[in-house]
Order: structure tokens, then sequence, then C-alpha cells
């Protein structure tokens, strides 16, 4: 499904700070991983989106909501689904979840919007429409399948929302 994406990641030695838990930054860089993966299904990336590499889609919003922490060697599912797309920029929200012990386990959620830039000589950016070759392949994630993500109380970590494999 163009709308949807799924990666597993784990959490690195590396990525965790003094206290053994999952430094804030790299909630981040897991977001960003499926995005680049998402990319890469569409045979495409988002250094050069379908082939013109003087575009870039730079991050103008990022946001994360915290629910419980990852530690060292924790194996997590990172769901990505497209909120958003208008002819310049695309909107994604990131559900993260602890895969073990069943069931799954809400650690985080978050949202990034990225614009489509084209990068001149000068070092100057200015945002354009995406490539029509990426536009026509994302879309937006029906309604009902973004509304189960908005109910996930922070409180309530546990979910059974059903693993969807991944792509």
């Amino acid at each position: 499904m163009p709308y949807e994406y799924k990666i597993k990641r784990r959490v690195e030695f590396s990525e965790t700070d003094m206290a053994g838990i999952m430094h804030f930054s790299n909630y981040f860089k897991f977001m960003e991983s499926a995005e680049h993966a998402f990319f890469r299904s569409l045979g495409s990336s988002v250094t050069s989106p379908a082939g013109h590499s003087n575009l870039g889609l730079p991050r103008v919003h990022a946001h994360c909501d915290y629910m419980a922490p990852l530690r060292f060697e924790d194996e997590v599912e990172v769901h990505l689904l497209v909120e958003k797309k208008s002819a310049r920029s695309i909107t994604y929200q990131f559900h993260l979840r602890k895969i073990a012990p069943e069931p799954m386990l809400n650690v985080a959620r978050g949202r990034l919007t990225v614009v489509c830039v084209e990068h001149h000589p000068d070092g100057s950016i200015k945002g354009v429409p995406l490539p029509k070759e990426v536009f026509d392949k994302i879309e937006v994630a029906p309604a009902a399948r973004l509304a189960e993500w908005s109910h996930i109380d922070p409180d309530k970590k546990k979910t059974n929302t059903p693993s969807i494999p991944i792509l």
C-alpha cells in the first residue's frame, strides 16, 4: 500500500544514554529510517526523489510523544502512515511499538512534515512541487486507518492493534 510502511529496528548500545535508555533523539532516526525505506519501496530516494539530484525533502516539522522507554537490544516496529499530501509536502505519522513481550507495547508516536525543495548552485533552496513520478505513487491513508492511532492513550501502553506484515 503506498500510504503505509513498516520496518523493524533493534536498539543498538550506541543509541542509549547513561541510564541505558534509548536517547530521545534516536526516535527521530528510527522514524527517518522508516521514511527512507518507504521511498526505496517506491523506487526512489529522499535525497534525489525520482532521480532529480537537485531536489531534497527537508523537515519543516518534527514531533514525538514518548510513552515508554526503549533499552539496548529491544526490537521495535516502526510504522509509517501518510497523513497528508500536497503538491509540495508530505506529513507522516509514526507509531513505534516494542515487539516483545506480547502484546506489543506502544513506546512512541510521532509526526514529520517534509517539503520538496530545489537546491540552487548559490546554496539557496526554493520550495517546488514533488516530482509527478513520486507524487502519483504516494496516497494518503484512509481516515479510519489514521483514526486508529489518534485514539492511543499514552497512559494505556498495551495495544491490540493487529500487526500488518512488513512490506
